[in-house]
């Protein structure tokens, strides 16, 4: 039996197949023939989540090969793009359309239908998650029916669809919104830990993108703001501390060492002291994980399942390298993270019970009785999704 194995490799299984469809149909015949055996349908992306989304004894549906972008409509907004294809594979045809995503996060090799469907981000007080964008969709359903829907067709498969965990059914495409294409001037700097808390505020209010990383066991943190300019692409004198390009080109980072990750959202108004409950810990259980603490902004959005619903937020990200014991580490800071009404990524670890779920998301009932309309049999369930699934049912 085949293997599938994620990025970190902290995820794997024997499903009984993996399927690479190149067209629509062919997804359409796989998925129905997945049905017709009684088998559970998972659909992955690039395998950049480190929870147990895709692991299944079933068919593993992969994206890859269905890829591209179909369609830009400037006037509207409004690109079409293939759900597998990569963040990074989106930015220059974009451009040669003349537009832009309008925030990234700073890795871009997930599969657009992935990061849509976990939940994931930027950084930006006034810049939402990426499902935010999501204004269409192109839905296989477990009969193999492909499905268009928006905000009036289908309107509630589309509201669930949005971040739809790829439980509602193997996205296709996806219609997202875009804006014209702009540069970015980023700016990178280390300072002291009380200096950057000190000017948190400020910086987060007057910069279109802020973040840091505070570096443990150490007393510093690594700064980054990115802010709108008109001046022209410019490889400046320390390309490593500052430079200006296009924005698709100056969100990502290099990510090359591999690793295991938890980020939890809270109030914006928490995030401050969250953060410093985060360093107490890391000095008092945990002085020798080197690996950063990463601190983000998010806007509030009306994304059913995002850690962001109607909230202004914080995200608070704890990494360990893959391979080392990440479990005391993770524990220890999800109960600071739980300790200040925390809402956790969808594709990072995370072990928060279905009941607390249900309480911390409003919108959890409407989104499983959406999710289980599209998908009466659990079809798209996996051991981890049907867990989740008893408080709503």
């Amino acid at each position: 039996m085949p293997e599938w194995v994620n990025w970190s490799g902290g995820q794997r299984s024997t499903p009984s197949d993996i399927a690479e469809p190149r067209t629509d149909d062919e997804l359409a015949d796989v998925v129905r023939r997945a049905t017709e055996a009684g088998r559970t349908v998972r659909p992955v992306g690039s395998g950049h989540s480190f929870t147990a989304l895709v692991p299944t004894d079933g068919v593993v549906v992969s994206l890859e090969h269905l890829a591209g972008v179909v369609s830009v409509d400037t006037a509207a907004g409004v690109a079409e793009v293939r759900a597998g294809t990569r963040i990074a594979d989106l930015g220059d045809p974009l451009l040669a359309a003349g537009v832009a995503l309008p925030n990234q996060g700073d890795i871009d090799r997930q599969a657009i239908a992935g990061a849509c469907g976990t939940g994931t981000h930027g950084t930006g007080p006034t810049l939402p998650c990426l499902s935010a964008g999501v204004v269409g969709a192109t839905v296989v359903l477990a009969n193999g029916d492909i499905v268009d829907c928006d905000a009036d067709h289908h309107p509630e498969l589309f509201a669930a669809t949005r971040l739809s965990l790829g439980a509602t059914g193997v996205v296709a495409r996806l219609r997202l919104r875009v804006r014209p294409a702009y540069r970015l001037h980023e700016r990178s700097w280390t300072e002291a830990v009380a200096d950057t808390l000190a000017a948190l505020d400020e910086r987060i209010a007057a910069t279109r993108h802020y973040e840091f990383f505070w570096i443990p066991g150490t007393d510093r943190c690594l700064s980054k703001s990115l802010d709108e300019t008109e001046a022209p692409p410019d490889p400046l004198p320390d390309e490593r501390w500052e430079r200006i390009d296009h924005s698709h080109r100056v969100f990502p980072s290099v990510r090359d060492d591999r690793f295991e990750e938890m980020e939890y959202a809270v109030p914006a108004e928490a995030g401050p002291e969250c953060f410093a409950a985060i360093r107490r810990l890391y000095r008092a259980r945990h002085p020798d994980v080197a690996w950063p603490v990463e601190y983000r902004t998010l806007a509030a959005d009306d994304v059913w399942l995002s850690p962001a619903f109607d909230r202004p937020t914080v995200t608070i990200s704890v990494h360990q390298g893959a391979g080392l014991d990440h479990d005391r580490l993770f524990r220890d800071c999800e109960a600071v993270f739980r300790h200040h009404e925390g809402r956790p990524h969808w594709g990072k670890h995370h072990r928060i019970p279905p009941d607390e779920l249900a309480g911390l998301h409003p919108r959890w009932d409407d989104w499983w009785r959406a999710r289980d309309l599209a998908d009466p049999d659990g079809r798209f369930l996996n051991p981890m999704l049907a867990a989740l699934a008893a408080p709503a049912r």
